[in-house]
């Protein structure tokens, strides 16, 4: 990937800790903005009471969601997360003044001079690119005080010197950078609206989504209340509604691309309804920057929103409140609410169509999706063989031959027999995933599989097939059966920090293996000597419905014996 790309993977990346929380933290918002419509719950003491704390409730992570990207950035580049954790408490300081209201004018600013330079002690909140930087730069200077440092006062320097050189940077050079990066933005798409007609706010409302990344979408705040004082209506708030639900539709496109992938229902459903309530967080991060084309689709629908927006001159009566409880300050003048409605509905039909559209041309390749979801994983399993013992089989759809048909890696049919086996791929013990030191591989995010702790520094080809991929790290290959059934095969946990050191890789990409061949060796002491986990998983990443894994009882397990098997399941959905 080219490095805007990088960028792009490393910000979903680090979303996809904190996903649950922010997901649970955007309904509840949704929630708490609904209830407070009802008059029956403004006027009883213990419903208002209830939707006081939902409301509480809501904003927590996004108040502290600088502090929780830190911790997850520094952990998504190899460093110690309670650095990242003590890095985002610095951001968000009592001692600092806060930024939203430091950026209305109603918070004193302290300026502190350092190396000449004028300081100012401002708090980060909303600061998400800022956050991001600084994991990253926390990791960086954890990993290098780590190994400079003599061991006799490790404990004691190293994080010291992490933490001030972390702050120094913080305040000199990277919040100033971002925030100032982020407010020229903002800025830049404020006057397109004021200046450029139609093509201001079609401008606008494409590219507002993109603010929301930077988290400096909160200053809109502060200009749409100047707005209101100024002339009584608000342009800005449904061209932001538009910009909401746009992304929505480029949300329930890939949902349709990808229908019987399970996972992606999974993460799909519930971000689109809270896009429904105006947050997008969940379907940013979650899934149209993960992915890329989505986010170019949603942006598109959201401009034409835009243009209906500019056209039909809709405008609010008020603030803070976008989508579907927003059509309560849409300006009535003018049939505001049928334009309200209108503008939403050419949005989401722009994102979704355009989505479609672009994800016929970019929409990944067996190779990209398998390579990407090798690189998210970062820890783990426990699974064990002997080379050449079973770790595996998997059962297709009956057809009327007995048999089912996949496309193999030259594009030509291959038969899928009913149980295909998949025998083990290195030598040691077989642990069940679910035992696994790391959430991604536990809770089988990545997909099920077996993993083994290796007694040796070899991983060899389960099946007959072909390399998908080797990393450049070469801690990971991602393959596929000769008929079809893609896998991952991951050495260690988090050891694509050690950059490639004590790996061998043994094949390439492309490269056709046999059942039994060494794919890549590695120095087991040496990575267990640094710190890392050497336990070896191998997920099935791309199980259609109708699938199941059945894995064997783990431990010991010598030549011959079963360890996984993926049955077709007739009747009912294979979970």
């Amino acid at each position: 990937m080219n490095p805007l790309q990088r960028m792009i993977k490393a910000l979903s990346d680090v979303f996809v800790d904190i996903m649950p929380g922010i997901l649970a933290a955007a309904l509840l918002t949704g929630l708490s903005g609904v209830l407070g419509n009802f008059e029956v719950v403004k006027s009883n003491d213990t419903l208002y009471g209830i939707n006081r704390l939902i409301n509480i409730s809501s904003g927590a992570i996004f108040g502290f969601l600088p502090l929780a990207v830190a911790y997850s950035a520094c952990k998504r580049f190899g460093g110690r997360p309670i650095l990242g954790i003590v890095i985002g408490c610095i951001m968000l300081s009592n001692s600092l003044a806060d930024a939203y209201a430091a950026a209305q004018g109603t918070a004193e600013v302290t300026t502190l001079r350092i190396f000449g330079l004028g300081v100012e002690l401002v708090g980060f909140q909303g600061g998400i690119i800022v956050a991001l930087l600084m994991g990253f730069v926390t990791a960086k200077l954890d990993l290098f005080f780590e190994k400079k440092v003599p061991e006799v006062i490790r404990l004691l320097v190293s994080p010291l010197l992490t933490t001030l050189v972390g702050a120094l940077l913080l305040f000199t050079v990277i919040g100033p950078a971002g925030r100032g990066l982020s407010s020229g933005i903002t800025n830049a798409l404020v006057w397109m609206t004021q200046n450029l007609g139609v093509f201001g706010y079609a401008v606008f409302s494409g590219l507002q989504q993109l603010v929301v990344i930077t988290g400096l979408h909160h200053i809109f705040g502060a200009i749409e209340a100047q707005l209101l004082a100024d002339t009584g209506r608000n342009f800005i708030n449904p061209l932001m509604s538009v910009a909401i639900i746009a992304q929505g539709g480029a949300v329930l496109a890939y949902l349709v691309l990808h229908r019987k992938n399970v996972k992606v229902r999974e993460l799909c459903i519930p971000s689109f309804i809270s896009v429904l309530f105006g947050i997008t967080e969940p379907a940013l991060f979650g899934i149209n920057l993960r992915y890329r084309f989505p986010i170019i689709g949603g942006c598109i629908g959201g401009a034409f929103g835009g243009v209906v927006v500019y056209l039909t001159n809709l405008a609010a009566l008020g603030f803070g409140t976008t989508v579907v409880p927003g059509i309560a300050l849409a300006d009535p003048a003018g049939n505001g609410y049928r334009n309200y409605v209108i503008a939403h509905a050419a949005a989401i039909a722009g994102g979704f169509l355009m989505t479609l559209v672009l994800g016929k041309f970019m929409d990944k390749s067996p190779k990209e999706a398998a390579s990407e979801t090798a690189q998210a994983a970062g820890s783990p399993s426990e699974a064990a063989a002997q080379p050449g013992s079973r770790t595996g089989t998997a059962q297709t759809a009956d057809s009327p031959s007995g048999a089912a048909q996949a496309e193999n890696q030259n594009g030509t049919a291959a038969e899928v027999p009913q149980e295909e086996v998949f025998y083990s791929y290195a030598q040691g013990r077989m642990i069940p995933m679910e035992d696994v030191k790391d959430e991604t591989f536990a809770n089988k995010v990545l997909g099920d599989g077996v993993a083994i702790i290796p007694e040796t520094g070899n991983v060899y080809a389960p099946a007959d097939g072909s390399v998908i991929s080797i990393f450049d790290t070469k801690h990971a290959v991602c393959l596929a059966s000769s008929c079809g059934t893609e896998l991952l095969i991951h050495i260690g946990v988090d050891t694509v920090n050690l950059q490639g050191k004590y790996f061998q890789a043994h094949v390439k990409d492309g490269e056709q293996v046999k059942k039994g061949q060494l794919l890549i060796s590695f120095d087991k002491e040496r990575i267990q000597k640094e710190g890392y986990d050497t336990v070896i998983p191998m997920i099935f990443t791309d199980l259609e419905d109708g699938r199941r894994l059945e894995v064997s009882a783990p431990g010991n397990i010598h030549i011959g014996q079963q360890a996984a098997v993926v049955h077709k399941v007739s009747g009912r959905s294979g979970k």
